[in-house]
């Protein structure tokens, strides 16, 4: 073999075998791998204070709070409005946690559909309303529905707060491609 072809091919194996270090081939899976690839163990050459603290490999979603802090949130907010005592208390927070739990369960269900999980939430929320009532006397039954009506309220002018946000970042969004579109 003459010596110029020994030298390409002794320089393109070289340079094979380090690409393949470098991008997955090798050394514990290179760039993007969980290893100790290049960089400091990350991967993709970012240490963990580079991205804010943020574990890899898991997704940054909100912490779920558990069905007793809810319930127990709800409860204190209705205690001084229905004049509960405590053992109602305790007996409310009990069935509300129960049914968020459930509720939580019907909503991560994938084998129904949006409709039926309607339906079953309005089933659920029916029979929480029965438990809850069973706890309390008449005129604390009434000042339950008002509580109620109240936090829907609350919860509709939420929502509808959100989707005017919603409906004004899109119509900026819109705007400004519109505008960047006939600059």
């Amino acid at each position: 073999m003459k010596p110029t072809q020994t030298l390409f091919i002794l320089v393109f194996s070289l340079f094979c075998f380090t690409a393949s270090a470098q991008y997955g081939g090798g050394y514990n899976n290179g760039y993007g791998g969980y290893g100790n690839g290049y960089g400091r163990g990350g991967g993709m050459g970012m240490d963990r204070s580079m991205m804010g603290g943020q574990q890899q490999g898991t997704p940054s979603k909100p912490k779920e709070t558990p069905p007793e802090e809810t319930a127990a949130i709800v409860v204190e907010q209705m205690k001084p409005q229905v004049n509960l005592d405590e053992l109602q208390a305790i007996a409310i927070t009990n069935v509300l946690a129960e049914s968020i739990r459930e509720q939580g369960i019907l909503l991560k269900n994938e084998s129904s559909s949006q409709d039926q999980k309607i339906e079953q939430i309005k089933a659920l929320r029916e029979n929480t309303d029965k438990k809850i009532t069973a706890f309390l006397n008449p005129d604390q039954v009434e000042k339950y529905k008002t509580f109620m009506d109240t936090l829907k309220e609350v919860k509709k002018t939420k929502s509808k707060k959100k989707k005017d946000k919603d409906s004004k970042d899109t119509k900026e969004v819109k705007e400004n491609t519109d505008t960047k579109i006939s600059e």
